[in-house]
């Protein structure tokens, strides 16, 4: 297939460009700046424009691309930010796939498991609606914004994706250095619940979407065994031979962060049913699992 992918330089972009290029597909990169390579073509979610002379017609589209949910303090203007970058951007890229003769079959939009807002200990799978707070709204907005695409009638997906695990990039990649020095532990009470999910099950998860037509709307993309931080915590310092018993209170992680340390202190207990009932199967279904994964390759 001729596959266009936006946000292809970040940690899951990366690693899907990888495989879907290993097994011979053609990929087309949205990216920001003025190409610099063939497989380039320019886009800008901000004023709404992508260049679809250079993109030219595609079999299929996903869409990664959206500024860092932790990389900055959440300040008015950084959510506003993390706003725009998804749902503008996400409008843009409906809007240019729409108008693409022939459309394109298939377009996977991530999203995020923030969807679902704080869910305690309740599990949830694709059937709960939006729970309530910046993210879950950020999210009902995001996926919203591929109606066009929709309208033209484009099967759309909403890759709802928990905590990605990878030495190489996102939280994992924080945590380490931080457990390894000793500084590592549950984050405030640790009972808020982590859905996450191995690189490796993330990008095959994607692929699997591509290629089953019966996958539109949203689908979780978190392992089947969810856990709350503090066991996360612990299976991380197990596995680095390291201590996890100092804790991160939370009024440590509000004077930080901001409003994002409200949202690291809630949870939510995510289930993928509808990729197990499309009949995927995750290589890494445990956070042991997962970590070992992450932590080896």
């Amino acid at each position: 297939m001729r596959i266009a992918v936006t946000g292809s330089s970040g940690l899951v972009g990366s690693a899907l460009v990888r495989s879907l290029a290993a097994d011979g597909h053609e990929v087309v990169r949205l990216v920001r700046r003025a190409p610099g390579r063939p497989d380039e073509v320019r886009w800008d979610p901000h004023a709404g424009t992508v260049d679809t002379a250079a993109l030219g017609p595609v079999d299929a589209a996903v869409h990664l691309a959206g500024a860092g949910i932790g990389d900055k303090r959440w300040t008015a203007a950084y959510k506003r930010e993390l706003r725009d970058s998804r749902v503008l951007g996400t409008a843009a890229v409906s809007r240019a796939l729409a108008a693409l003769e022939p459309a394109p079959r298939v377009l996977l939009s991530g999203s995020a498991m923030g969807f679902y807002g704080d869910t305690g200990d309740r599990e949830v799978d694709e059937s709960a609606p939006p729970g309530r707070g910046f993210l879950a709204d950020l999210c009902t907005e995001w996926e919203a914004a591929t109606a066009p695409a929709l309208e033209a009638g484009i099967r759309v997906a909403h890759l709802r994706t928990g905590l990605v695990l990878d030495r190489s990039g996102g939280t994992l990649r924080r945590m380490i250095p931080l457990v390894k020095a000793g500084l590592g532990g549950r984050l405030g009470s640790g009972r808020q619940y982590w859905s996450f999910i191995s690189l490796t099950d993330e990008v095959a998860a994607i692929r699997h979407a591509l290629d089953h037509p019966d996958l539109a709307g949203p689908i979780n993309l978190t392992a089947p065994h969810p856990v709350t931080n503090a066991e996360a915590t612990r299976a991380l310092g197990k596995a680095l031979h390291r201590p996890t018993a100092l804790p991160v209170p939370a009024f440590a992680l509000r004077a930080v962060l901001g409003d994002f340390g409200n949202e690291i202190l809630t949870g939510q207990r995510v289930l993928p049913r509808a990729l197990l009932t499309s009949g995927f199967t995750f290589e890494h279904p445990t956070i042991e699992s997962t970590l070992t994964a992450a932590l080896t390759h």
